[in-house]
């Protein structure tokens, strides 16, 4: 079963979910309506020239539908058996970055330049990273309630995350902590969800907190989340963290005597709960408690973030300092401060009905930053108000729940697994894209799906989005087809 789908086995197009086909048309047009009322130039004499975006986001809007005709019409079982080699050609090109055919564009070294277009291989890495994952999350014996398998998922996000970190490129690499929301609906334990989402946490409150205080904070998340994992194993835990206490105080008591003024409280605290981490992994082996390992290996690597974080934001570039610190209130950058006021203006200038279309002050005077890409919500907000805004939001959480709704209905794992994987980056996206926009997440460049001008993003979220739908309008809807690959 390779190749076009022969006739004789299905209809053309059978089983196609077009309630989703209709939305992610009606949101590619809305998001081109955007994009040209963004760039329109008026009384422009070169109309359908290129060097209009509008005409651009036109040429990558019909490459995409061409590319999603194609991806319905190719058998379902491709996708599971070039899972692998997918992820690792995609990752291929993303390292082509790193060469001569790199590109940097806004500090970024994540493009390829092609001819006069460029084109940013993660967004289309992200397609190759999902279906390896749901491949290797539908074997037989996969759970992830087994520490090693999971350590096999998370290095494989591990390594498109070190590549995006390494271009510069921090926002498509905190892309990857989306899957989070797919491992809970694979069944991962709300307890060990809660803590995760803590560590993820870790770094903004390294900037606003002392180590101590979050070391305790640590000590004291963690333990209650232990304690919900053992369910009837509380007074362990309650044990733990009073020996803990009580031996780093005696450790600096005893030390406050034989090397004054070289140690505080935190120092014997770390090391204290450091060396404890042997004991609670001994404990976990005894008592076969297999989730108490992963819960562990967070736990151990987000106390060795603490020491390390203030580390780790002076390699960060110094706009992207500059991006948390203002963000924090602990730095005035007067332009950052002013993109994201100019962005809230013209937001709240739309009022209820908006101003209408094209006649947007803010966006027609260049008044707002990137209003055609990472800002692109501000045009719609401004042209047609509250009314515009709660009709995009309708449409992008209609399209999520259908993806969704598809992962449900999936028989097997591979689908399932990937459709969530499908769902929780397009959900990551327009969570950090609008609220960048109205001031409540850093900026990170994040666009907003289907809508924001770019052909890179708009070609991965549809082939991300198509796959997903050529998976669930397979007539057999079981394992059957895949088992034998």
């Amino acid at each position: 079963m390779t190749g076009i789908r022969r006739e004789n086995e299905m209809s053309l197009f059978q089983g196609v979910d077009w309630g989703t086909v209709i939305l992610y048309l009606v949101i590619t047009l809305v998001g081109l309506a955007a994009v040209f009322s963004a760039s329109y130039v008026e009384d422009a004499e070169d109309f359908f020239s290129f060097k209009h975006f509008y005409v651009k986001h036109m040429m990558w809007l019909g490459i995409s539908y061409v590319i999603a005709l194609v991806i319905l019409l190719l058998d379902r079982s491709l996708w599971h058996k070039w899972a692998y080699i997918i992820c690792l050609v995609t990752l291929a090109i993303v390292l082509l970055t790193f060469t001569p055919l790199g590109k940097v564009v806004n500090g970024a070294r994540a493009w390829l330049g092609v001819g006069g277009f460029t084109l940013q291989p993660m967004e289309i890495a992200k397609v190759g990273v999902s279906l390896a994952v749901a491949r290797m999350m539908s074997k037989y014996e996969f759970t992830v309630q087994r520490f090693s398998d999971m350590v096999k998922v998370l290095a494989l996000l591990f390594v498109p995350f070190c590549i995006a970190v390494l271009q510069n490129d921090t926002g498509s690499g905190v892309v990857f902590c989306s899957f989070l929301f797919m491992f809970y609906r694979e069944g991962l334990d709300n307890w060990i969800c809660v803590p995760a989402i803590f560590f993820v946490a870790l770094l903004i409150l390294s900037f606003l907190l002392t180590p101590g205080v979050l070391l305790l904070s640590l000590i004291f998340i963690f333990t209650f989340s232990a304690g919900m994992l053992m369910r009837d194993r509380w007074k362990v835990c309650v044990k733990y963290v009073a020996v803990l206490m009580f031996v780093s105080t005696m450790l600096f008591l005893l030390l406050s005597f034989v090397a004054p003024s070289k140690f505080d409280f935190y120092d014997c605290l770390l090391y204290t709960t450091m060396v404890s981490m042997i004991g609670v992994v001994v404990y976990a082996y005894r008592a076969n408690i297999r989730k108490l390992y992963f819960l562990v290996l967070i736990f151990f690597v987000s106390v060795i973030c603490l020491p390390t974080s203030d580390m780790m934001f002076r390699h960060l570039r110094a706009h992207q300092q500059d991006r948390i610190r203002t963000f924090l209130g602990l730095h005035e950058d007067r332009d950052l401060l002013y993109n994201v006021t100019q962005s809230k203006i013209a937001i709240g200038s739309g009022g209820f009905a908006g101003q209408g279309y094209l006649d947007g002050v803010m966006v027609r005077y260049g008044r707002v930053p990137e209003r055609h890409t990472d800002f692109i919500f501000c045009t719609i907000g401004e042209e047609f108000g509250f009314i515009g805004v709660v009709v995009l939001f309708v449409l992008l959480a209609m399209l999520i729940l259908r993806i969704m709704r598809m992962g449900d209905r999936q028989l097997e794992t591979f689908g399932r697994v990937y459709c969530y994987c499908v769902a929780s980056i397009l959900f990551f996206h327009c969570f950090i894209n609008i609220g960048m926009t109205m001031g409540v997440v850093p900026i990170m460049g994040i666009p907003l799906p289907l809508v924001s001008y770019g052909g890179s993003s708009l070609l991965g979220f549809t082939m991300l989005i198509f796959i997903a739908i050529a998976l669930d309008a397979s007539p057999i809807k079981s394992q059957s087809s895949l088992l034998k690959w």
